[in-house]
């Protein structure tokens, strides 16, 4: 027992936590567990779900106890009948085993670069948020899935790869117009933490993968993600930002470096803008430079911006209207 949200609980938590793996994993149709308080079960159970991703089949519980008793009888409620559950266990392994297979060898960035590309080119944001899509069976059999499927299929493939990760969990904030919990992972790579939100880059596509949420600090990420349902390691570190060679902090950068891209004859060109608050002036004027440039080659520019984060995506081709970005929620 060994995952990250274990190590934070009290010893009879931690007895609970054990009896719900073990009986789970069996597949049990109830599970005599420690008796606790029902917050501090429901916490344990949350706590568990996050830490073991290939507990897929388990969507929920009840309980019932009698008084006096020093246990409670907990009875899983599965998504799917027994052999059935088994039979999906095997195929998950088996699409395990095909990814993983090639980043044998690979540094611990490559096999974090290969995940997150894994859910950019074969997930897509499940709107209606099917039960399945919740968990690691949407995205791994199914094509689909939501923030929490997608960042428990990003930690099942790290651990798999043996690249540390832990997945991050956000309350709600309706006032802001949060409406849901929000679930993202934190990687170690090469001794440092860094936050890695594979829904988010996955619903900013517009004909290019990005990385606006690849490999960020606690400063970055909390502009806007909310604040956390239980607490997570810090992560400090700005160097490992995917875009960090594309962080232009002058106009006469951004329009240097549109001019190479039409020279290479890119479709796309993405960069991250670091040089002071991204407002309305400052876009026209990067636009209007990159219009120029592109107009040499008769081709006109669009663009779709990710205000909060500061990321710009110029498209050269037909010019459309400026799209602003908001990535999907939940």
């Amino acid at each position: 027992m060994d995952g990250y949200y274990y190590k934070g609980l009290e010893r009879a938590e931690k007895a609970a936590y054990e009896q719900m793996k073990t009986g789970l994993e069996a597949l049990a149709p109830s599970i005599r567990v420690v008796r606790l308080e029902s917050e501090r079960l429901s916490e344990v159970y949350l706590r568990l779900k996050l830490d073991t991703p290939l507990l897929f089949y388990v969507v929920g519980y009840s309980y019932r106890y009698y008084p006096g008793a020093d246990h409670v009888e907990l009875i899983p409620e599965y998504l799917f009948e027994k052999s059935k559950i088994r039979t999906h266990q095997q195929a998950i392994s088996a699409r395990m085993q095909r990814l993983v297979r090639p980043l044998q060898g690979k540094s611990q960035l490559e096999k974090e670069l290969a995940i997150h590309d894994f859910i950019l080119e074969n997930v897509r944001y499940d709107k209606l948020k099917k039960s399945y899509s919740h968990e690691i069976i949407g995205p791994m059999t199914q094509g689909v899935g939501v923030c929490e499927g997608i960042a428990k299929t990003v930690k099942a493939l790290c651990d798999a790869v043996g690249v540390e990760c832990i997945i991050a969990l956000s309350e709600a904030n309706p006032e802001r117009g949060v409406r849901y919990r929000h679930t993202w992972n934190i990687l170690t790579i090469d001794g440092k933490r860094y936050h890695l939100d594979a829904t988010f880059d996955n619903s900013l596509q517009r004909g290019v993968k990005r990385y606006d949420y690849f490999n960020l600090d606690d400063r970055h990420i909390f502009l806007d993600h909310e604040k956390l349902v239980l607490p997570v390691p810090a992560c400090g570190d700005e160097k490992g930002y995917y875009y960090r060679s594309v962080s232009l902090t002058r106009p006469e950068d951004v329009e240097n470096r549109v001019r190479q891209a039409l020279r290479k004859k890119q479709a796309h060109f993405v960069f991250h803008w670091r040089g002071g608050g991204l407002n309305r002036e400052i876009l026209a004027d990067l636009l209007d430079r990159a219009a120029a440039q592109a107009g040499k080659k008769g081709l006109g520019v669009s663009c779709a911006v990710n205000v909060r984060q500061a990321v710009i995506q110029l498209d050269f081709g037909a010019a459309r209207e400026t799209e602003v970005q908001q990535p999907d929620e939940g």
